[in-house]
């Protein structure tokens, strides 16, 4: 596909489309897939192992099916296909319950083994189904949007799709909260997202253009797998892994409170109780104001350079978490805090998410997407939610009464601080890359 300063209305309307669901889907698994585990009798450790054992997969599955389709020169096939895969996947979920895992291992609901094996299921499931979120949109997708895109219009192109999240999790969390609300009812949930996630991969077999001649590269598989880890490679591109860094930290950093943050809100400050407001949409009201600033943001970078908002936006994303622990219940400060925290979070996107495309080699975009997947997901998925983890158990001193009448510790407002603490560590790579952005016409 031919390359143009203006994307043309059908490859827009496919990256709105599949980086719109595509965020949706990794909403609900990054956020809902937790407080599901949560409502049955997970525990943060169970939460946490399930956030690693995921990212590892992502990882994997980036890899190698990122590299497969440079190496088959061809990505509109991993990309339906595997969008319609990851939809079948999702639906499976409404399935997952203590009755049915204890319907089928003969034991009750209520004990220990029925309460094992759904955990079990769900980890493993979540498995699977990254493997096939991670096949079409962090490989696939991801790849696609760097060969049809260019110098030109990477950066509002990497905006819009820095916005798509936001989005994304204000509308799940407003849907989620409605229909699972307080009665933890998930089934229709999962199968109404994995119908719509199985409609856009049908419908990108009539819309998508392959960006691929089609050909087949004669390079060695195993060979291009390893070829981002090359010392000679990571020293010719250097911009890119400090980029790669500065995403790492940040990651980790929001990966310290993100897998907590709906149950905090919904266990530990409850605006429900106090306000009766449902703090799902508490949540929802305070991204959606910030999603103003980041769209203001994105037309302000291109016009002034993306140098000049970097240290900005570290600053208002560890001031906003430091503000958090120290909130409390009080909704106004809360929301102030949050609004502050988001903020930097989504600028920091945007910047990182630009810096690493804008850096990554074109011929070799597929086999970069799994070198980006360590730093970006599997890393800060191990991390972070194992600090979290941590902090929980050592701080918390609050616990939940699930429905079959056990107690959990429910994480504490110490989450954020750690959160702040690993996210400082951001600057010692972006001084760095800063100067390389300031060498750059496209800084």
């Amino acid at each position: 596909m031919a390359k143009s300063e203006k994307l043309g209305k059908l490859t827009m309307f496919n990256i709105i489309l599949f980086g719109f669901i595509g965020q949706v889907a990794w909403a609900v698994e990054n956020n809902f897939f937790n407080t599901f585990l949560f409502s049955f009798g997970g525990t943060t450790q169970d939460i946490s192992t399930m956030v690693a054992a995921s990212s590892v997969v992502a990882v994997i599955a980036t890899f190698l099916m990122g590299t497969l389709s440079d190496k088959l020169g061809k990505r509109k096939i991993f990309l339906n296909a595997g969008y319609i895969a990851w939809g079948i996947t999702v639906m499976v979920f409404a399935f997952i319950s203590r009755e049915n895992l204890g319907a089928l291992i003969g034991k009750e609901a209520t004990s220990a083994a029925a309460l094992s094996a759904t955990v079990t299921t769900t980890i493993i499931m979540d498995c699977i189904m990254t493997f096939m979120g991670s096949t079409s949109n962090d490989s696939a997708f991801n790849a696609w949007v760097t060969d049809v895109t260019s110098t030109s219009n990477r950066a509002k192109v990497e905006g819009l799709l820095a916005i798509l999240p936001v989005v994304a999790l204000v509308l799940v969390t407003a849907v989620f909260g409605a229909v699972a609300g307080d009665s933890n009812n998930y089934s229709p949930c999962f199968l109404g997202l994995g119908i719509l996630v199985v409609i856009c991969g049908i419908l990108g077999i009539f819309t998508v253009k392959e960006s691929l001649s089609g050909e087949k590269t004669e390079s060695n598989f195993w060979s291009d797998l390893i070829y981002g880890f090359r010392p000679s490679v990571i020293k010719s591109h250097k911009s890119l892994y400090l980029s790669l860094c500065c995403m790492g930290i940040y990651a980790i950093a929001s990966q310290v409170f993100f897998p907590y943050i709906f149950i905090y809100l919904e266990h530990q400050v409850d605006f429900k109780t106090q306000f009766s407001i449902p703090s799902a949409i508490v949540a929802g009201i305070i991204i959606l104001a910030v999603l103003a600033g980041v769209v203001a943001s994105i037309f302000l970078m291109d016009k002034l350079g993306k140098a000049k908002f970097a240290l900005p936006a570290v600053f208002l994303f560890c001031v906003g978490l430091t503000a958090l622990h120290f909130a409390g219940s009080h909704l106004i400060k809360f929301a102030v805090s949050m609004a502050t925290a988001i903020g930097g979070y989504g600028m920091l996107m945007i910047l990182l998410g630009a810096a690493i495309r804008d850096f990554t080699p074109e011929d070799k975009a597929g086999q970069f997407q799994g070198v980006r997947m360590i730093f970006a997901v599997m890393l800060p998925m191990i991390i972070g939610p194992k600090i979290g983890s941590i902090v929980t158990d050592k701080f918390s001193a609050t616990t939940y009464s699930n429905s079959y009448g056990e107690t959990v510790l429910v994480p504490p407002p110490h989450i954020f601080l750690a959160s702040a603490i690993v996210g400082i560590f951001i600057l010692i790579p972006l001084v760095f890359l800063v100067k390389e952005w300031k060498k750059s016409k496209n800084s």
